[in-house]
Parts: structure tokens; C-alpha cells; sequence
């Protein structure tokens, strides 16, 4: 059946799409917009290196360890286990949303997913590998030597290839479609009414400074601890460790508030472990206000709006290891 638009309808339609762009532009948050262009070849090899823990020295440990795709993207902990047991320093962000942060890492050392992809694979107490050896892995395998090749159309694998292919599958890893996203652009009983009440909370107390943009955060870096100072329960000094500038120290990236009822414990530390606690300290520290039960409720009911629909995908079937790939001694 085709449908045929009088000239009222459109101009009504149009009226529509108007005055929910207008609304939208009016506010500190904008919805989440997939990506527009992706290499699809890429995105596929780069979700089985994501997935494949031989990227680890262990053998045990691949990026979705610390950064699960069915947990939020992140590991619910507040800090990662890494190899051998190591526990470190700082809580695992959400690699959902990722793409639209200011840098990657609490301290913004990677410029982009790219820079940031090889950190982990060669940090002793992460994966504890070398990219020589990762390489080396991976070049044993004859599935991936034909599939890095028909995307990079190379015959040796490099570092490089790895970081690419791993960037441009996180940068598939949105979360559209949140009921908050359906409210900005115009289904107006998306939220309730203490929703809409613990977002006008939002702005009107000033959360809205810090976390703003489609990423509702990431986008700025800020001091922890405004108002007054945060006990932090881990050594991370923050922006300083970059910048060498001691204005930065407790600097960090401002977390992307997306999917934020799925990604406790919360802050650098995850020292918060729920929202309401979360809510409670911010407000204190940050803003020097003091949410009182009903307000922190509300603003907690808000926040729970804005998760998105999460990555769905066929998870990727691992090409087999040869009889030259490396064993790895994970206790050694």
C-alpha cells in the first residue's frame, strides 16, 4: 500500500519534526546517533580479537573480561583482576558509548579507541603480553593471517591492524534508543512524572555542567571533590599523571552516565556501590548540596532512563589455534 501525504499532513509532520528538534537543541543531553559509517570487514575481525583471550599472556584474559558486553561493558568490581590474580588500581570504565568520549582511560592518556586498544594487551598487570608476542599469536593462525589480509591487504600482521580492527568494532558498541532518547525527540510519555521531575533535578542543581552531550559525560575532564575533598580508596592521581601539571592532580574524565543503572560500583574507585550512594556523594562533593531522600529518588528514577538497547550480535566463533601458536604458562 502507498501511503499519499496531503499537503495538511506534511505540513503537520513537518511541524513535528520542528518542534522536537527545537525541544531537543534546547537541552544539555541529545540522543545517541549509531554510526554512520562503519568497515564492516574490520568490525568483524575486531570483534574476535575483543573476545579472544589469546591476546593475553594467560590465555585466560580478553578485553570483554574487564570491559563484558553483557554486564554494562564493564566487569561490576571496582577494580579489574588482571593477570595472575592482580588486582588494579582503578575501576574499568564502560567501553559502551566509548567512541564519544574526549580521550580514553580516567586519565584521558589515549587520545582515541585506537590508542587505547594496545594499552591493555602489553600492561603487566592487565593482559601481561608484549605486541611482539600478541603478534606472533596471531600470525600463527592461519584463519587470521587470510582475514587480516583481506581487510588490510597485507601479508604480515601488525600492531596497528590489531588497534584498528579492535577500535572500529567498539565503535559499533552504542546504546540508542534509551526512554530518555524517546522523550528528547518527542514521545512525551517515555518518562514519568518523577522521571521528568529527577531530570529538571538534574539540571537545576548543576549535574548538567559536568555530564551533558549525547554521552551524558566523557567529555570534559573534572576535579574530584569540589566542595570537599574525596577519600579515595585508590593510589590513581588522575589528569596529572598525563600532564605533569599539579593543577590536574584528582583530574579525571568525567564517566559517561549511559547505561549507568548497569555499570556499578561506581567512580574511579568504585567505592559507590549504588546509585542512590552515588547520587548522595556527588551532590555533596561536587555541588555542595545535600539531596534529600525524595530528590536523590528522583534523580536516581531518571537516571535509570538512560539505558539505551544493548549491542546484540552473534558472538564471533574463534578461528582454531595451530600447532605452532605459543602455549602460554599463565603461572610462569
Amino acid at each position: 500500500m502507498r501511503i499519499r501525504w496531503t499537503p495538511v499532513a506534511l505540513a503537520a509532520a513537518s511541524v513535528l519534526v520542528i518542534g522536537a528538534a527545537v525541544a531537543q537543541s534546547q537541552e544539555p543531553i541529545q540522543p545517541i546517533v549509531p554510526p554512520q559509517q562503519v568497515n564492516l570487514g574490520m568490525v568483524e575481525l575486531g570483534k574476535k580479537l575483543y573476545f579472544d583471550p589469546r591476546l593475553s599472556k594467560s590465555g585466560f584474559i580478553s578485553c570483554n573480561s574487564c570491559h563484558n558486553l553483557s554486564m554494562g561493558g564493564t566487569d561490576n568490581i571496582p577494580t579489574s583482576i588482571g593477570d595472575r590474580w592482580q588486582q588494579g588500581p582503578i575501576n574499568a570504565p564502560t567501553v559502551l558509548n566509548s567512541s564519544l568520549n574526549v580521550a580514553q582511560f580516567w586519565d584521558g592518556r589515549a587520545a582515541d579507541l585506537k590508542a587505547q586498544a594496545g594499552g591493555p594487551i602489553a600492561n603487566p598487570g592487565e593482559m601481561a603480553f608484549t605486541h611482539t608476542l600478541a603478534l606472533g599469536v596471531l600470525e600463527s593462525i592461519p584463519a587470521y593471517q587470510r582475514e587480516f589480509k583481506q581487510v588490510f591487504g597485507k601479508d604480515k600482521i601488525d600492531i596497528d591492524q590489531v588497534t584498528t580492527a579492535i577500535a572500529e568494532f567498539e565503535k559499533t558498541l552504542v546504546t540508542p534508543n534509551s526512554r530518555f532518547d524517546q522523550w528528547l525527540l518527542g514521545k512525551k510519555d517515555a518518562l514519568s512524572a518523577d522521571e521528568q521531575a529527577g531530570y529538571k533535578l538534574f539540571k537545576e542543581s548543576g549535574c548538567v555542567g559536568c555530564h551533558n552531550g549525547p554521552a551524558v559525560g566523557g567529555n570534559s575532564f573534572q576535579k574530584m571533590g569540589v566542595v570537599a575533598p574525596y577519600q579515595a580508596s585508590s593510589p590513581a592521581q588522575g589528569r596529572v599523571a598525563v600532564t605533569g601539571k599539579d593543577a590536574d592532580r584528582f583530574n579525571f574524565k568525567v564517566p559517561t552516565l549511559r547505561n549507568v543503572e548497569m555499570t556499578y560500583p561506581y567512580f574511579h574507585d568504585g567505592a559507590a556501590n549504588t546509585l542512590t550512594e552515588a547520587v548522595d556523594v556527588m551532590g555533596r562533593l561536587q555541588l555542595g548540596k545535600k539531596f534529600t531522600p525524595d530528590e536523590n529518588a528522583k534523580i536516581v528514577s531518571f537516571l535509570k532512563t538512560l539505558t539505551g538497547d544493548q549491542p546484540s550480535f552473534t558472538l564471533p566463533i574463534l578461528p582454531p589455534s595451530s600447532d605452532k601458536t605459543p602455549r602460554p604458562h599463565p603461572f610462569k
